[in-house]
């Protein structure tokens, strides 16, 4: 998609808007984030209702930041001074002849799929949770999981974003690579993503496979496999007894098509019932199973897209290693297993392609994460992170940019061969820095 495509799909979603309210702020109690575990350093909330709305409050104010739908588990969002919701920018605009659509920044991943579905279409992949922001999703380089999916930043083609002066910037993958590239996984850090442009494909349907106690053995020579046996494949595991307690395959399938499955898969039992990542919970929530097959986004998600997570139970820490040393990493994560296992929900064992994103967990590399559900025990967890950190120190472990890690400064800088690149990126598109954070300024510029 060129430039002038992306200005005339832009305008047409702002088409009846022009005249809405210019953005209020009604200061009261301070928020929390999703899991209950942060709360923002302010309660001035501003609620623009219109892409010019926003460039008014970049240029009033000396310090912004957009808060996206609060499930980042750390500051990466947070401002002391003015954050901004954008809910309001919920339009969604199909281009069918380009295969893409235009997405506003408020739109979340559930509204896009349904509206997709609605027309034929979707996206290349989904995270576990649909009740994210595409935006912030985007920016954080978040995922879905797949040996060939790349995160769910690679499907963005063109991104529309009000930089630290208040002018609106246009990118497109097309003309702008090398910017385009260092911007879209920005960390809320070069200015106000406003509108993301996806590629979209036809509709799909996945079935959805659960089986129980994969021995974790098998993954030394079968890793490649297993975790390639399906469109995507998570594994979830306690650390304990060297198993895998559950292996989930969801598998792309053509209508009309007939699929024997297996009882066993490399020594795993196939479930006889719905399944909860978490053995012991109902798996009422959870996206149906047992191979019957649905359209995608009521398969690529592990939860129903109306049910909405409950807050306050949970912390999330999540480490990306290569994927050809995946195995070696569960083993040096595993012997920490007993000291892990008091402290933990569940652990969650995902792939996911390269990428060019500069700032991209996957930058230049296939990729296994490694996702931690801990109790929420703050002090238990940030004493047991360094330990998980130096453990996955040899296979350059980068961690998740929103969620917990106490890995030093100095040590993400040598994670991220073009960090000094994105940091001029930075001071070009903010020059007054007024999107920069504490965050940001500890992980990104080491102050």
């Amino acid at each position: 998609m060129n430039k002038r495509s992306f200005l005339k799909i832009s305008s047409a979603l702002v088409t009846g808007a022009a005249l809405s309210p210019l953005a209020s702020c009604q200061p009261g109690e301070k928020q929390k984030n999703w899991a209950g575990n942060l709360e923002y350093s302010t309660d001035r909330v501003f609620n623009p209702g219109t892409v010019g709305d926003i460039q008014d409050l970049v240029k009033k104010y000396d310090k912004l930041k957009v808060q996206g739908t609060r499930h980042s588990f750390n500051k990466i969002a947070d401002s002391t001074e003015n954050l901004v919701s954008l809910k309001a920018l919920d339009q969604i605009r199909i281009d069918k002849e380009a295969m893409t659509a235009v997405v506003g920044a408020g739109v979340n991943y559930g509204q896009l799929a349904r509206r997709l579905y609605e027309e034929g279409y979707a996206v290349h992949n989904l995270a576990s949770l649909p009740h994210i922001s595409i935006a912030g999703a985007c920016a954080t380089a978040t995922h879905g999981s797949g040996i060939n999916n790349g995160n769910l930043s690679t499907a963005a083609v063109g991104l529309e974003l009000v930089n630290g002066l208040g002018e609106i910037s246009i990118l497109t993958k097309e003309k702008d690579e090398e910017q385009f590239l260092g911007t879209l996984v920005g960390l809320g850090g070069l200015g106000i993503i406003t509108r993301t442009v996806l590629a979209i494909q036809p509709t799909f349907n996945v079935r959805q496979d659960v089986f129980e106690n994969l021995p974790l053995e098998q993954l030394k020579e079968n890793f490649e496999a297993i975790m390639g046996a399906g469109y995507s494949v998570s594994l979830f595991t306690d650390w304990q007894k060297k198993n895998v307690s559950q292996l989930w395959i969801k598998r792309r399938v053509e209508e009309g098509a007939l699929y024997k499955i297996p009882g066993e898969f490399f020594g795993a039992k196939l479930a006889t019932r719905n399944m909860h990542p978490i053995t012991a919970l109902s798996a009422e929530n959870c996206t149906d199973q047992m191979g019957v097959a649905g359209p995608w986004h009521e398969r690529l998600p592990h939860f129903k897209m109306d049910f909405t997570p409950s807050s306050g139970v949970e912390l999330q820490s999540e480490y990306f290693v290569p994927l050809e040393m995946g195995y070696e990493a569960l083993l040096a994560v595993e012997e920490l297993g007993a000291e892990i296992f008091p402290h933990l929900l569940i652990s969650e064992i995902r792939t996911i392609d390269g990428d060019d994103l500069w700032m991209s967990t996957c930058y230049k590399r296939p990729s296994m994460a490694i996702h931690f559900t801990w109790k929420q025990d703050w002090p238990a967890v940030k004493a047991l992170l360094p330990k998980i950190e130096e453990k996955l120190a040899p296979f350059n472990a980068r961690p998740h940019w929103a969620k917990l890690f106490t890995m030093p400064p100095a040590r993400i800088k040598e994670l991220y061969e073009k960090l000094p690149d994105f940091q001029k990126l930075m001071t070009q598109s903010d020059p007054k820095g007024k999107f920069r954070n504490e965050f940001l300024d500890t992980n990104i510029f080491g102050a």
